[in-house]
């Protein structure tokens, strides 16, 4: 199941981080990591754009250089996309308790332009950097058990 948001004013680096930390992470699991993310009990670990991101001991254990922020607005944005992709599931009749995040993607949109005011009446531009998000879920496949191999008589090489 599909949901998707266009034009969201939402920073683009900490959102491509966030969703970074849920790709094939199951539903339940990754509603309950975002919801800790809101109320600072877990971190988002940064790994692309991590300049000058200080280090914490909550991304420690989930990514090796210990980089991490809590980015409030981008988690809730995925969070909201999240239960919409889980109420389209419902509706199509899937297994809501088997679905993972199978593709989760961030994509820079057009920047929003607002000007600041410099010294010596010079002006600034002052951009946003919205962007666009799409993820699906699917239904995890039950694993099939490999058949023993039976012993098959060997080809005769064609001459």
């Amino acid at each position: 199941c599909k949901a998707r948001g266009s034009s969201l004013r939402v920073h683009f680096k900490n959102t491509r981080e966030t969703a970074h930390a849920l790709r094939k992470m199951p539903l339940d699991k990754a509603k309950k990591y975002l919801e800790d993310v809101l109320s600072h009990k877990q971190a988002i670990p940064f790994t692309r754009f991590c300049g000058g991101v200080g280090r914490t001991a909550q991304v420690k254990d989930r990514h090796s250089n210990g980089q991490g922020r809590w980015p409030v607005k981008s988690a809730g944005f995925i969070l909201d996309l999240l239960k919409n992709a889980e109420s389209n599931a419902e509706v199509k009749g899937l297994d809501v308790d088997s679905l993972f995040i199978s593709h989760i993607q961030v994509n820079q949109a057009q920047k929003q332009r607002r000007r600041t005011y410099r010294a010596h009446g010079r002006i600034n531009p002052y951009m946003s950097h919205p962007c666009h998000i799409e993820l699906v879920l699917s239904e995890k496949e039950e694993s099939v058990k490999k058949e023993p191999e039976t012993q098959l008589a060997p080809r005769k090489a064609k001459a």
